[in-house]
Formats: C-alpha cells, sequence, structure tokens
C-alpha cells in the first residue's frame, strides 16, 4: 500500500521559516516527480513546488526564492524548506508523487503563518 506521509507543519509568525518533509513507502520513489501543493480556505489546491526523478526544480511565482524544495532518492523523502513565510502561505500543504501511470497523495499538514 503506497504510503506519503507529511510532517514538519506547524504555526510561524510571519518572517520565519518551517520544513515540511514527505516520506513515501511502496513505490518505486526515485522515478516519480514529486510535487508539493497548497489549499488555503476556500481556494483550490495550487502547486507549489516541483522536482523531477532528474532533479530538476520548479517554482510557483508567489513562493520563488523563499521556498526550497529537494529529495532524498536513498531516503524516500522530498522536502520543502519555506523561509520568509507570508500569512498567505496558510494552507493545509500536500505531497503528492507523479508517474506516469498513476498519482499519489499525502493526507496534509498544516501551515499557518500568523502576521
Amino acid at each position: 500500500q503506497v504510503q506519503l506521509v507529511e510532517s514538519g507543519g506547524g504555526m510561524v509568525q510571519a518572517g520565519g521559516s518551517l520544513r515540511l518533509s514527505c516520506a513515501a513507502s511502496s513505490i518505486v520513489f526515485s522515478i516519480y516527480a514529486m510535487n508539493w501543493y497548497r489549499q488555503a480556505p476556500g481556494k483550490q489546491r495550487e502547486l507549489v513546488a516541483a522536482i523531477s526523478s532528474g532533479g530538476t526544480a520548479s517554482y510557483a511565482d508567489p513562493v520563488k526564492g523563499r521556498f526550497t524544495i529537494s529529495r532524498d532518492d536513498a531516503k524516500n523523502t522530498v522536502s520543502l524548506q519555506m523561509n520568509s513565510l507570508k500569512p498567505e502561505d496558510t494552507a493545509v500543504y500536500y505531497c503528492n508523487a507523479n508517474g506516469v501511470r498513476a498519482g499519489y497523495w499525502g493526507q496534509g499538514t498544516q501551515v499557518t503563518v500568523s502576521s
């Protein structure tokens, strides 16, 4: 059974940092593109950052220069380092594994940034 388990969410003041991690099991992690999405109350889920199986990273404009996505294929983990957090970053953050034939989601972790 495929599992993606996020951790590292919490509450932080504006300007602070958090590091999210996602641990995957029961998939050949290295062949999957890994993504972080977020969903704020009343809004659609949006892609925040992505990293290809080859390690190429890309970011949504609102987080460029503040967030860094990384992966460790030996540990089957993907991380999202979030710096200079803003209140508008408040959302539930989801880990996503995107393969050619299947995709998987984590349960989400809440990030709350207070002003």
